[in-house]
């Protein structure tokens, strides 16, 4: 017999994966150019030359086994070293190689990390808005994901929902900052309350509430933004990071788990890495993808196309009356639609081939997501169809 739990997903697929197919289809129809497609966080960015001049060099300098064979469990141990040198000197924590656990992205590390601090039945509470694949990549362990409801005047925490949801059952607590669909980073306040919070609840529950961190778009901030290191303010941090936006390489799938070293029991969490691999088989990513970034570690895409994407938009966004936090980093941005029904009001903007998503799978309602990580030119050509759309549907 078939396993009824992943049939029943079937019936409810990805909204942004499926208004992604629905805007290639459409592309075939009418030329993929004319539709704009805002749906999916594809970074569109050029990889560095030195990213590919890497791999091209590591295949011509390297025998078979060295490029393409398995990586001991943890890692290539050379490439967790320069990851925690670069954590070190960029940050000021004392990582050490044995501190970093190579994975296949962030998803991957999210999955390591919550294995390593929940068992089956605890509570993992995260913020609105949120990445909807946390509710597969969570619950799938056993774990329950509870939905903390969001402060829209701000997107940072909504700290008098967040305490009133607190028990002795929540073993840890899931961010994502620069955030997935909010754009917004977490600001120096807002972790330094989160901290002083948590650790004051640990001495009441009496064990650890250990505090992961998804970080994608770390190195994706823009100018004025405060977005510090998350590990800086909370000893119990597991930094789980993905290499697929700084470095344009999302079908690479390599990032890591960085255990804060002053974290309970930093000395296990890696090994236990390497028997929870075991079970979801995770395990061993690219060889020669995790030797590429070693020599790319402090390189970054230009970055900069998407922050002026972000300010195009803001800009038309606000002039047509939409209600907008402007975002601090990543490609996205999260304005209010101009209904209750975020789901209608993105189906209405199919009929101008613009493809927004609705922000229910999110956690809230009556938003939507544009994912700018598009051409520019194609941002502006966009710009007379969204207003197009707003004054014949709202006006």
């Amino acid at each position: 017999m078939i396993s009824q739990h992943y049939k029943d997903m079937c019936a409810t697929p990805s909204v942004i994966r499926s208004l992604a197919v629905y805007a290639t289809e459409r592309g075939k129809e009418i030329g993929y150019e004319n539709v704009f497609d805002y749906s999916l966080g594809n970074p569109s960015v050029p990889v560095p030359q030195a990213f590919n001049d890497a791999i091209k060099r590591l295949l011509d300098t390297k025998t078979s086994s060295q490029a393409h064979g398995y990586s001991p469990n943890p890692g290539n141990p050379e490439v967790r070293r320069i990851v925690a040198d670069s954590l070190k000197r960029r940050f000021g924590i004392d990582y050490r190689t044995e501190h970093i656990f190579m994975t296949s992205a962030a998803a991957s590390a999210i999955a390591h990390a919550v294995r390593c601090v929940t068992v089956p039945g605890d509570e993992v509470l995260t913020f609105a808005p949120y990445f909807p694949e946390y509710n597969p990549y969570i619950n799938a362990t056993g774990a329950v994901l509870k939905v903390v409801p969001a402060d829209t005047t701000s997107f940072q925490i909504n700290f008098t929902a967040f305490e009133e949801m607190l028990n002795p059952k929540v073993q840890a607590v899931l961010i994502n900052t620069p955030n997935n669909p909010s754009g917004i980073a977490y600001s120096s306040e807002t972790l330094s309350k989160l901290a002083q919070i948590l650790y004051a609840k640990q001495e009441e529950y009496g064990h650890e509430i250990f505090l992961i961190s998804d970080e994608p778009y770390r190195e994706i901030v823009f100018a004025g933004a405060d977005a510090p290191f998350v590990s800086k303010f909370y000893d119990n941090t597991l930094c789980c990071y993905s290499w697929s936006k700084s470095l344009s390489i999302p079908g690479e799938r390599i990032g890591y788990v960085a255990v804060n070293p002053k974290a309970k029991d930093a000395e296990m969490i890696v090994p236990m890495c390497v028997q929870i691999s075991r079970g979801t088989g995770h395990n061993c990513p690219s060889s020669i993808i995790q030797q590429a970034v070693a020599e790319c570690i402090d390189m970054t895409s230009d970055l900069s196309v998407y922050e002026t994407n972000m300010n195009i938009l803001y800009k038309e966004l606000t002039d047509l009356g939409f209600t907008v936090v402007k975002p601090g980093g990543t490609f996205y941005i999260f304005p209010k639609a101009l209904e209750e029904d975020a789901v209608a009001f993105c189906e209405k903007a199919k009929k101008y081939d613009l493809i927004l998503v609705p922000s229910d799978s999110f956690g809230v309602k009556g938003y939507f997501r544009m994912a700018y990580c598009i051409d520019t030119e194609k941002v502006e050509r966009s710009l007379a169809a969204l207003r197009e759309f707003v004054n014949k549907e709202y006006k």
